[in-house]
């Protein structure tokens, strides 16, 4: 019990990675109804951004001024992939059986993958990424990893800009309504494509910074990180409400807690120690959603997704 605080700060810091990924899965899929299971790829595709920045920057260079840099190069490879897959992989199929833009984008998603591993061939067991120097922190009992420092900082400040972009401005509202019924949005002067295109950009630019924040804190990527990654993340959104912006960090701290404690607590349980191994983090995670999905199918918070049957 004495290191309950600290596996509760570790669940936490991973479940808002989790949820800076899950928020383009719900964003979406809020407003066309697509799963887009190539998202974790575009995850990953956002942390070889980053690692590409840092390698063209001059040898000496601080990760105090790389970082800021680091994140811009990731914002803009996840963007530029994402607002492309909308472009010329869905928007296309946009009218088609929802099959199709469901296989489309596992097609895509293995496409990306093997795409980055021919760019980064030594990816493919693992790259070395930059770390920041200092720490750890120690606060009371609780101790932060220098490469969490980025991530304490990125999630909260990323879910206060969403909620204000969403809440207050012309743009997000025209989000809202062209989830609650696009035809009658479009009737009313929105511009559902454009809407549509600031969604996957939005996703894939929180998914960019959920990368960076995963290659600071592991301290190495690979082509097939975004693969597990987003089939959590995708966790997450459905266990806060598939739809809901704010459902989806809920959910992923729920998730992100809900695995530590699982790892940490359950090997001590008589009988069930091979059961708390960390190879059982993502069986945990996955009867979670499982127990979920029978108990409150909709979600913690509800799905925020209009019926157009």
């Amino acid at each position: 019990m004495n290191e309950l605080p600290q596996q509760l700060v570790n669940g936490l810091l991973l479940g808002a990675m989790y949820g800076l990924v899950a928020i383009g899965y719900t964003m979406v899929y809020g407003i066309v109804q697509l799963i887009n299971f190539a998202h974790g790829e575009i995850f990953m595709t956002g942390a070889f951004g980053a690692l590409t920045v840092w390698l063209w920057l001059p040898g000496g260079t601080t990760m105090w001024i790389a970082l800021p840099l680091m994140i811009v190069g990731a914002v803009i490879v996840a963007v530029a992939i994402a607002v492309g897959a909308e472009r010329f992989a869905y928007r296309p199929l946009r009218t088609a059986p929802r099959l199709a833009p469901l296989i489309t984008a596992i097609g895509l998603s293995l496409a990306l993958q093997q795409a980055v591993w021919a760019w980064y061939p030594e990816a493919k067991s693992a790259r070395t990424f930059p770390q920041i120097s200092g720490g750890p922190f120690d606060i009371g009992s609780v101790t932060i990893q220098t490469g969490d420092v980025f991530l304490v900082a990125a999630a909260p400040l990323s879910m206060a800009v969403l909620g204000y972009f969403v809440l207050k401005t012309r743009t997000g509202r025209g989000m809202q309504a062209t989830a609650q019924d696009p035809d009658t949005a479009k009737l009313m002067g929105v511009n559902t494509d454009r809407i549509i295109v600031i969604a996957f950009a939005l996703g894939a630019a929180f998914a960019a910074v959920g990368a960076v924040a995963y290659g600071l804190k592991y301290g190495e990527i690979n082509f097939r990180m975004g693969f597990i990654l987003g089939l959590k993340a995708f966790t997450a959104a459905v266990l806060g409400g598939i739809g809901n912006i704010y459902g989806a960090m809920i959910g992923g701290v729920v998730l992100g807690v809900a695995e530590t404690l699982a790892t940490a607590y359950i090997a001590d349980i008589p009988g069930m120690d091979k059961f708390g191994s960390q190879s059982w983090a993502d069986v945990w995670a996955f009867v979670l959603l499982i127990f979920v999905l029978l108990f409150r199918p909709q979600g913690l918070l509800g799905e925020r997704v209009a019926d157009r049957a």
